[in-house]
């Protein structure tokens, strides 16, 4: 399967899931393979996220996001997670 149908699994996948599980999602997402997600990774699967947006979610400026830079995020309403309204 690939296309939307997968990216929208990607996608529910990293946003709803707990954090304990991002290093399974970031191997899919993560197409580097470094274990970290990118600005170009995570705009692949959340396009509307600018750099300006990613910059202010890499708390350590290192130039990729990662397990806690994405919990961070989320809980700082930066990316969405499904189910909170």
């Amino acid at each position: 399967m690939t296309g939307p149908i997968q990216m929208t699994r990607l996608v529910a996948a990293l946003l709803g899931l707990p954090v304990c599980a991002f290093a399974a999602i970031a191997a899919e997402v993560d197409t580097n393979g470094d274990g970290l997600l990118s600005v170009m990774e995570v705009q692949a699967i959340l396009p509307d996220i600018t750099t300006e947006q990613f910059s202010s979610m890499d708390l350590n400026a290192d130039g990729a996001l990662d397990e806690d830079e994405v919990q961070a995020a989320q809980e700082a309403g930066l990316i969405p997670v499904p189910g909170k309204g």
